[in-house]
């Protein structure tokens, strides 16, 4: 009698087949990279190992998405699995799926040369208006045969390799075991399933997408071999792509909004480390000294040592989020690029070369390092900041004690703030460092010896926003005798507001009040500004707090130039909120619904649409301008300033 469990069993057949495709997937990464070698100068053979290495995760992912249906048919515990007819279907199915996605991947051999990525799922909208696809489709086989026969010859390896090995049928079953064995195979192949599609099991792992490549990478540019073009289209289906309008011509739409910054060069770049803190969850509605009139003027807040910082801080009367997400604020605050719609890291355009602080810090001799106390890969953040250009990473991973983890989102703020601290003495200067805190998460817990330290308040999230306070008063107090400290602009914000106790705060516009604080010990950045100022305009304020001399695309603007008028801009689901001259319009198809006075109106109540028509079509100009850059920049990947060939 055969032993039915190991001798060409289906579920070892199974895995061989799944195998299979994962080799032809490598063999298509090997493929694209020979093909575009040219645009990929610098990679060593010893990254290239890196990049086959990590593409098996976006792989496997792929895979399993792709083989979804042949693999529940190989499961199903019925004998009927054996017969011919059943693998004959199988067996087509496998060809078709998988055969289309080995095209996709041979398709994009050429395409990435047009768009410098991969190709995403608005390619289908690309071409969904042509009425000759067909004749385009053949044109494309015959002009660029080179990749047309590298995709046939990785079907022949597909379908020659697939019937190498068969699924043999049990001589004799016994069928207690038989289908106790195989309904027990069921759960723990799903679950296999479900942890490659994701990319893992763990609590704070976001599942992967295509942001996740630069992981892997030395430099952004090198993305797309790491990638795989049906993951890249399966991981943007059903995410809203940008349309490009066509409101200005140029010359208007220039002198609406421009992202492109030119340095006047005046003054020599002046080397200066930077910090930003990122504080999670810290909404502006939380500190005592930035909401003075608030009940009544006895409101005090939950922050004691920010409200000291910000006396010796510049900071301003409107500051705002650029989104409601964590992975919202890591590109505005990092590198000027919002999301408008839908977060960037995970759009379409995550893998569009763009210009981070880090980047632009580097050219200067900057070395840069980012933290967050959290498992490395939670939300995608090393890789963000890896597209953004930090030299290093360091999270949970990287810390000594895991003994102060939280056992849920990450290392507690205290500890990890002093391993931060700790950090920053041994860079060599100049530096730009950032940190992500973690502590003020849900379930809104303090470390058991800081029980009852901290004041209460009506939403369980504000003790927590005490006991981070806390971390970062000691963070200050242990840095501030390093030798440069005094050489260091530091500059804290919030990621996004979280609960909202008072109802000014309840709308869209309070909703979105985040701190934005510049501090340099003994300069004269100090007061309450009277402007607008937002996340993206973060990186320009700093880079022209440096004298810095080079060009560069930032979608805000710096808020130490007094010349222009400020504003911010920021989405909720598909309405568009522009903040300007003390309002807020909201916009929804690209018309305004809605204009109401932030100032005067705490709880935007009494819409103006209609009421004050010129302001009214000045705000909308401006909207729109900002929406007609950021679309047409992004789906043209057209983010960065780009030196002649």
């Amino acid at each position: 009698m055969k032993n039915w469990v190991f001798s060409r069993n289906i579920f070892v057949v199974l895995i061989y087949r799944i195998l299979l495709i994962m080799v032809l997937f490598s063999l298509c990464r090997i493929g694209f990279f020979l093909f575009n070698f040219k645009m990929f100068p610098g990679i060593t053979l010893s990254q290239f190992f890196t990049i086959l290495k990590g593409g098996l995760s976006f792989d496997i992912s792929a895979v399993v998405y792709i083989n979804m249906i042949f693999i529940l048919l190989h499961i199903v515990p019925l004998e009927v699995r054996y017969k011919d007819v059943y693998q004959s279907i199988l067996k087509y199915i496998f060809f078709i799926t998988n055969g289309i996605a080995i095209a996709m991947n041979g398709m994009d051999f050429i395409y990435y040369r047009f768009v410098d990525k991969r190709a995403t799922a608005d390619v289908f909208k690309t071409f969904e208006h042509e009425s000759n696809n067909g004749r385009l489709f053949f044109r494309f086989m015959f002009d660029y045969w080179p990749a047309t026969l590298f995709t046939i010859f990785v079907w022949f390896l597909m379908v020659y390799f697939y019937k190498k090995v068969k699924v043999e049928k049990p001589g004799s079953i016994n069928k207690p075991g038989y289908y106790s064995v195989n309904i027990l195979m069921i759960p723990l192949v799903i679950a296999l399933v479900i942890g490659a599609a994701r990319g893992g099991y763990k609590h704070s792992t976001r599942p992967i997408t295509i942001s996740n490549a630069a992981r892997y990478v030395e430099t952004p540019r090198d993305v797309a071999i790491v990638l795989n073009t049906p993951f890249s289209i399966f991981r943007t289906f059903g995410k809203k792509a940008l349309v490009k309008y066509k409101f200005y011509d140029d010359i208007k739409l220039n002198e609406l909004y421009n992202p492109l910054h030119i340095p006047l060069k005046a003054k020599p770049f002046t080397n200066e480390n930077v910090v930003i803190i990122i504080l999670e969850s810290f909404a502006r509605e939380y500190i005592g000294s930035l909401n003075r009139g608030l009940e009544g003027g006895t409101y005090t807040g939950y922050t004691p040592f920010i409200d000291s910082l910000i006396n010796v801080s510049l900071t301003f009367d409107v500051s705002i989020a650029n989104g409601k997400k964590s992975i919202d604020a890591m590109p505005s605050v990092l590198a000027s690029v919002p999301s408008l719609e839908t977060p960037y890291t995970i759009s379409h355009y995550a893998n569009n070369q763009i210009n981070g602080l880090a980047e632009l810090l580097k050219r200067k001799g900057y070395y840069s390092a980012y933290f967050h106390g959290a498992p490395n890969g939670s939300m995608g953040f090393d890789s963000f900041t890896k597209m953004a250009g930090f030299d290093d990473y360091f999270g949970l991973n990287q810390y000594p004690d895991k003994a102060d983890f939280d056992g849920i989102w990450g290392v507690w703020d205290e500890p990890f703030f002093k391993f931060f601290g700790e950090k920053l003495s041994t860079f060599k200067q100049p530096f730009l460092a950032s940190i992500f805190s973690v502590s003020s998460h849900h379930p809104f817990k303090v470390p058991e010896k800081y029980a009852g330290k901290f004041k209460k308040g009506p939403a369980p999230i504000l003790e927590v926003i005490g006991y981070s306070d806390f971390a970062l008063r000691e963070l200050f107090n242990q840095i501030s005798k390093s030798p440069w400290y005094k050489n260091t602009l530091f500059v804290l914000t919030a990621d996004h507001t979280n609960e909202s106790v008072h109802k000014e705060f309840q709308n869209n516009f309070g909703a979105y009040c985040v701190p934005i604080i510049f501090f340099k010990p003994g300069s004269d950045l100090k007061g309450i500004k009277p402007r607008i100022a937002q996340q993206i305009d973060i990186m320009p304020t700093v880079l022209n707090y440096l004298n810095y001399d080079e060009e560069y695309i930032a979608f805000g603007n710096n808020l130490l130039d007094d010349s222009y008028e400020s504003f911010a801009f920021n989405t909720n689901g598909s309405t568009y909120n522009l903040y300007m001259k003390d309002h807020i319009l909201e916009m929804i198809d690209n018309k305004p619904v809605g204009l109401y006075n932030f100032k005067n109106d705490l709880f935007l109540e009494n819409s103006l649409i209609g009421k004050e028509p010129e302001l009214e079509k000045q705000m909308e100009e401006k909207l729109k301008a900002i929406i007609q850059t950021y679309n047409s920049r992004l789906i043209d990947n057209n983010m960065i300033v780009r030196k002649p060939r």
